[in-house]
């Protein structure tokens, strides 16, 4: 049993906290917010009811888990703590600066981030040995899914122990040697979501015509078969015909579309205010969100078994 400390009671930090603290860790949280420390233990119990959690699971990992007004309290005994404040550089880095005044000297140190840099948030720390990146996928106690980052400086101990910590936590960890934007998940995906984008954009089918096609056809396979495990199924050579005729018309910009661009400045924001790429009502989006929910837990069970 390790002392966890979560900095951030948000949607990821509550998700990372139940998720140690199901696994037998005892975890220490706070947030700089009053409502999100008050409600945090709330969250979390709501979490695990909507995983199928048992009553006397749920208890047992709330009691694991005390809240605590400052971070300086929330991280003295740690033994590793996880960062989880929004994606802003400097709030980041004034957070781990307050963590290292406190922490003990053998912490280790993770910030949860999806794209930014950790090397550039680790960058003041004294000791910048025992600090890495753990990018956990939202909702982290649903995706199996964790990235450990290296920087130029983590001592290989640390992260062996880092990935050791989450798979004793039922996570599935992978290590990221170098410390490149977006990691290995977020360059995937975003390598999809830029041709996705573009087949709209160029007028080659819509925004539903592109998400079935996905759905229903690779999409089903990657939970279990993987890209490179597919192309050496089909054949390595069928997958280099495929690129010689395909990859030369794949969108390669460097930056974002202008198509997206032009939604981001009208206000069509996606969901939030009811237009993006699909128009969509309040009743439309949780009915999308609860669909989520529901295949992530199915798919669990299945993968279990």
């Amino acid at each position: 049993m390790s002392r966890i400390a979560v900095i951030g009671g948000g949607l990821m930090g509550h998700g990372i906290a139940l998720t140690l603290a199901r696994a037998g860790h005892q975890v220490a949280i706070t947030d700089p917010v009053t409502e999100a420390r008050d409600s945090v233990l709330a969250r979390m119990r709501q979490s695990m009811h909507a995983m199928g959690a048992a009553d006397d699971a749920i208890a047992l990992a709330l009691g694991m888990t005390e809240i605590f007004d400052t971070t300086a309290d929330a991280v003295r005994k740690a033994d590793v703590v996880f960062e989880a404040a929004p994606e802003k550089m400097a709030l980041k880095q004034s957070i781990f600066a307050e963590i290292e005044a406190h922490a003990p000297t053998d912490c280790i140190l993770a910030s949860n981030t999806s794209v930014m840099p950790i090397t550039q948030i680790m960058s003041g720390l004294r000791l910048r040995h025992r600090a890495l990146g753990t990018h956990w996928w939202n909702p982290p106690h649903m995706i199996p899914l964790v990235e450990v980052i290296k920087t130029e400086w983590t001592d290989p101990d640390v992260a062996r122990a880092m990935l050791d910590l989450l798979d004793g936590a039922g996570k599935t960890p992978v290590m990221v040697e170098k410390d490149v934007p977006g990691f290995i998940g977020n360059r995937l995906q975003h390598a999809l979501w830029r041709e996705a984008v573009s087949l709209v954009e160029h007028g080659i089918c819509n925004a539903e015509a592109v998400d079935t096609v996905i759905k229903s056809s690779f999409g089903r396979r990657l939970a279990v078969l993987g890209p490179l495990e597919n192309a050496d199924l089909v054949g390595t050579d069928l997958t280099l015909d495929i690129h010689e005729n395909v990859l030369h018309d794949i969108e390669a910009r460097r930056g974002p579309s202008p198509y997206l661009q032009q939604l981001v400045a009208e206000g069509r924001l996606g969901m939030k205010t009811g237009e993006g790429f699909q128009k969509w009502t309040s009743a439309k989006a949780e009915a999308t969100r609860a669909r989520v929910a529901n295949h992530l837990r199915k798919l669990e069970t299945i993968l279990e078994n």
